[in-house]
């Protein structure tokens, strides 16, 4: 349950701080004075709408089973939006997505508006015929379970063979395109670092002219060692030193030598076309190391190519075996679902003829099957279905299903409601506050009255009143609901019987 609301800079509110009860909370006042903006507050923390708020915060209970692998909770959950350079949704301090905000707690916050058909869908009436089935059943509660396992299971091979027939209709092409890249690279039979070797053996050769002019010109510098050598002698120097470094130069020159002649035999072109190829390989994969990997990754993908064919084979065979088997499940879920909406129609007999409305009749559909199984579910009411109801049909409908399944909301939950009771006569107005009243045992709801009859069920009512434009909410002690219903009843001024008619609704 919500059990405490603040809001700062709405609109017409400047200020306010409501600490709610359990059970049935209303709003009313005059037209304009900001009813419709605090449901809008409360659904703008949930992240179902954007309001132009400076900062909404909720305080609430955690519900049964909310719970995430992405966010830590605690037993009491604030929710906060704040509104600066943008909008910004927090939950427990932890700044959280508007989208992901609402899926958390759309199973726990129901909004029900006049203007959507919320619960009319056949997701939403097959959903909750389900859980008046499972109320009353424990096996279909385990039926149903079996149904959408293998459901799911038979939607992912579905999708595996998609991709394989996706797969066989360019196999071909991806086999011949593999073959190619593995023959390609293989004639070229790189060797990791060959490509560095290659490039040292390119630079000596792009200087190998060079080294040989040099190597000519300076051959003749041993014609004069042994000259050197003697006037080192005359002078009574030692010209070891001389002689060692002229060995060295020697045997250097030798290796130079030695170099040139291999590089000689060396074939040029055969290196810089080399290069090109290896290039090629380092831009097309990354590097050599890169096409070899490459090289054994496309002929794994062969080998599974290969396979295809008989992965389709018996994935085909699964697929049809599956399928069999949930047709059969779903068969027994739907005659499940016919012979339980026989019931549900008797029991909603009491509140329709409250309502004042006939007999309701759900009709049933076959279609292909999905997760819902072969059913697709529509209402009649006396050859009106869903599309063609008006407004207080659908609103007198819905709640009727919602009392009927009441069983079914073990959990509860808060629902909103919008404009439940607006533009509807005296006896529908009773017989809807009845209906909200019922549900309030398993929902806290929040509801803007229009009628007293609505007003004189709340479990909490609070006064929307509005003075110079702005906005002020007041929770009512039983002497002021006692004024606000008469008003209600008969205007800003009432008169004594309005006043008197006030009392005996609420000691009803």
């Amino acid at each position: 349950m919500i059990r405490r609301l603040f809001l700062k800079d709405f609109i017409s509110f400047d200020r306010v701080e409501l600490e709610f009860q359990n059970g049935l909370v209303v709003f009313s006042g005059a037209s304009g004075s900001g009813k419709s903006l605090l449901i809008s507050a409360i659904l703008y923390a949930f992240g179902y709408c954007s309001v132009d708020a400076k900062l909404v915060e909720l305080n609430i209970d955690r519900p049964k089973g909310l719970e995430s692998e992405s966010y830590e909770f605690d037993d009491e959950l604030i929710l906060k939006v704040i509104k600066r350079d943008k909008i910004r949704y927090y939950l427990d301090g932890q700044s959280i997505p508007k989208r992901v905000l609402n899926g958390l707690f759309s199973p726990y916050v129901k909004y029900l508006s006049v203007r959507d058909k919320l619960l009319f869908s056949s997701r939403e009436l097959l959903e909750l015929l389900d859980s008046y089935i499972i109320a009353k059943n424990k096996d279909y509660n385990r039926l149903l379970i079996e149904y959408r396992g293998r459901y799911e299971n038979y939607k992912l091979k579905l999708k595996e063979l998609e991709k394989i027939r996706a797969d066989e209709i360019r196999l071909n092409e991806l086999v011949e395109f593999a073959k190619f890249e593995i023959e390609k690279i293989e004639a070229i039979e790189p060797k990791v670092g060959e490509d560095i070797e290659l490039l040292k053996i390119k630079q000596h050769l792009s200087r190998l002219d060079k080294i040989e002019s040099l190597l000519r010109e300076v051959q003749g510098i041993f014609e004069y060692e042994g000259l050197i050598s003697e006037i080192y002698r005359l002078l009574d120097k030692d010209d070891s030193f001389f002689l060692e470094a002229m060995e060295r130069l020697r045997g250097d020159f030798e290796d130079v030598q030695l170099l040139f002649e291999e590089l000689s035999e060396i074939d040029i072109e055969y290196v810089l076309d080399r290069l090109e190829k290896l290039s090629y390989l380092k831009n097309r994969y990354g590097g050599i190391a890169e096409a070899l990997n490459y090289v054994k990754r496309k002929k794994e993908e062969l080998l599974e190519y290969q396979n295809i064919e008989q992965n389709r084979s018996i994935l085909e065979s699964f697929i049809s075996t599956e399928r069999n088997q949930l047709l059969d499940l779903a068969r027994e879920i739907s005659k499940f679902r016919k012979d339980f909406s026989l019931k549900l129609e008797k029991e909603l007999l009491e509140y329709l003829f409250e309502l004042k409305l006939p007999a309701v009749k759900f009709i049933f559909d076959t279609i292909s099957i999905d997760e819902f199984g072969l059913d697709r579910l529509d209402i009649s009411l006396e050859g009106s279905t869903i599309d063609t109801l008006s407004g207080g049909e659908f609103n007198r409908i819905r709640l009727a299903l919602m009392v009927a399944s009441f069983s079914s909301f073990k959990n509860g939950g808060i629902l909103i409601l919008d404009e439940i009771d607006a533009n509807v006569s005296g006896d529908e107005s009773i017989a809807i506050a009845n209906m909200i009243s019922k549900l309030s045992c398993a929902f806290q709801i929040f509801a803007i009255s229009h009628q007293a009859h609505l007003a004189s069920k709340a479990n909490q009512h609070i006064l929307i009143t509005k003075e110079n434009s702005t906005s002020f909410a007041k929770v009512l002690n039983r002497a002021d609901r006692i004024n606000e219903i008469a008003r209600i009843i008969g205007g800003e001024r009432p008169n004594k019987e309005a006043l008197d008619f006030a009392r005996r609704l609420l000691d009803m």
